[in-house]
């Protein structure tokens, strides 16, 4: 079964699981903010994809940090600030077991699930 991460409150997070609902795709939702995230999942997402593609820098989390926490991005600081702040990270992520798709484009979606 799939896996959807995102916060339930995200325009982007909810398109997504309409589509998946429209198209009959399985999944379950894990809400950050509710369920939590672990540096374990962390370490997985980014053992599939680059951390620099989790890191949300257009979110309003982001704008909330200062320049500092902001500046000088490593992969340490990176998880660090992901884990304190979940939702830097982009959203909606789906993780379909064999792939992480991050973000939500419906032709997107579409090359990659049907």
């Amino acid at each position: 079964m799939y896996t959807l991460y995102g916060i339930k409150n995200c325009d982007t997070v909810k398109k997504a699981q309409q589509w998946l609902d429209k198209n009959g795709i399985v999944y379950r939702f894990h809400d950050f903010r509710v369920d939590g995230f672990t540096l374990n999942q962390l370490i997985d997402f980014t053992a599939r994809k680059d951390w620099s593609l989790l890191l949300n820098r257009s979110s309003t989390s982001w704008r909330q940090l200062s320049a500092e926490q902001q500046a000088d991005l490593t992969i340490e600081k990176a998880f660090a600030l992901m884990l304190s702040t979940p939702t830097l990270i982009k959203r909606p992520v789906l993780d379909t077991g064999n792939q992480l798709i991050i973000g939500f484009k419906a032709d997107h979606y579409q090359t990659e699930l049907l």
